[in-house]
């Protein structure tokens, strides 16, 4: 996302489906890919703690990135919007 306004706008469109299809509580399931850095993969893990989060992650074939599966019960769309705000803050993640 290039701008400040399209991240707005992708966010506020996450939410209007969330809110469509989903009833809360729910189950929701964040998928990350961050650099292999021991650090970074830390700083995801700091976000979800304390949430009863159930975290998973899979190495890259080249140790290059890491993948990370995060399934935790949210308990609202806008809950679920601050998460995927909050790890944006990590260097170099990709939100799936």
């Amino acid at each position: 996302m290039s701008s400040k306004n399209d991240t707005e706008a992708f966010y506020t469109k996450l939410k209007a489906q969330l809110e469509d299809t989903t009833q809360f509580p729910a189950l929701y399931l964040y998928k990350f890919i961050v650099p292999s850095s021991e650090d970074k993969i830390k700083q995801v893990h700091q976000i979800f703690d304390n949430i009863g989060a159930v975290i998973e992650t899979k190495q890259s074939s080249k140790g290059t990135y890491t993948s990370v599966s995060i399934t935790v019960n949210m308990k609202s769309a806008d809950a679920i919007i601050e998460k995927y705000k909050e790890a944006s803050a990590v260097e170099g993640i990709i939100s799936l």
